[in-house]
């Protein structure tokens, strides 16, 4: 636009009507989110071929507001979100605003709504931006390590074919353990906060003890509640272990050893699940990763930082990782 329709754009202002006022105050934010994805996109420069890896690139016009490259040995185009999650999304000047949903917890629908978008693609948007966030876990957990086994009632949600003949509405599982009906995930958590988990196929040693050995240091001394796969684990694993016998009525050991910052970790996952109603169990890590995030980042969580997350930014993953 040049000057003179800009200063005649301008003066037209004063004849918009309320509604008018505000459908034009909405698109300009809307340009502005656009910008700022832009430039949260152009931080992470291409500086290889996500086809072949070579690093002999040449810049290839722009599509959709992204520049894009193209390598000079396998001839394949590309831009900066090839190979990630967010590859093929539209609408990227509403993804800040669908990121400050998830930071918030909002439901699908809710997100949806405040998004303008529809729910099917508010649920699309969710999984992709939680991907690389799943895969974000902390390794070398020090000191005081803390574990404990949680359940998650197995879930069919969405599938069109089940094993099983579908629940009623409102069907609640009496069944306790490591049933058919319960998905075992093991929570680890150490005393700076650092805490990752694992959905299991079942809670004993054989699956527990390769994960305790990668994510916990090997002088760290692992606390439990004393169950027999656990400590069975931390036997297989070489790790120091220290059991609680609950049922005693033992709840701390040498005034240090004690599971309450898992236990009380895990009762904030489960009492934030429940505004979701349910989740299907093939989509369980993906949550897992959501509230590990939240929990991780705290006060330092913006939608940037979720974008960064989704895209597998390095400087993402090594906010999460400080301790």
């Amino acid at each position: 636009m040049n000057k003179e329709a800009y200063r005649e754009w301008l003066r037209n202002m004063e004849l918009l009507t309320r509604h008018q006022r505000k459908v034009a105050i909405s698109q300009l934010n809307a340009v502005n989110s656009h910008n700022a994805i832009i430039e949260e996109l152009e931080k992470n420069n291409c500086h290889t071929c996500p086809h072949c890896q070579s690093e002999r690139l040449g810049r290839w016009g722009s599509q959709s507001g992204l520049q894009r490259f193209r390598c000079l040995d396998c001839r394949k185009c590309f831009n900066v979100l090839t190979g990630t999650p967010l590859a093929r999304l539209r609408h990227k000047e509403r993804w800040l605003d669908y990121n400050q949903s998830l930071i918030e917890g909002l439901t699908v629908r809710k997100a949806a709504e405040r998004c303008r978008v529809d729910k099917t693609t508010s649920f699309r948007w969710r999984h992709r931006f939680l991907t690389n966030m799943a895969d974000l876990k902390p390794t070398g957990l020090t000191g005081i390590v803390e574990a404990d086994e949680t359940y998650f009632a197995q879930s069919f949600k969405g599938s069109r074919q089940m094993p099983r003949p579908p629940h009623r509405r409102g069907h609640a599982s009496h069944q306790r353990g490591t049933g058919d009906n319960q998905v075992p995930v093991l929570v680890i958590r150490d005393r700076h906060g650092a805490t990752t988990d694992f959905k299991l196929t079942a809670a004993t040693q054989v699956e527990e003890a390769p994960i305790i050995a990668q994510v916990i240091a090997s002088d760290a001394v692992l606390c439990t509640d004393g169950c027999a796969s656990l400590r069975g684990a931390a036997r297989l694993s070489g790790i120091a272990h220290r059991a609680l016998n609950q049922s005693a009525g033992i709840r701390v050991l040498a005034g240090v050893y004690h599971i309450q910052n898992v236990n009380a970790y895990d009762s904030r996952l489960k009492n934030w699940m429940m505004r979701f109603h349910g989740v299907a169990t093939k989509y369980l890590n993906n949550y897992l990763g959501w509230r590990r995030g939240i929990e991780r980042w705290g006060q330092q969580i913006t939608p940037s930082v979720i974008l960064q997350a989704a895209m597998g930014s390095l400087g993402s993953f090594q906010l999460l990782m400080q301790t």
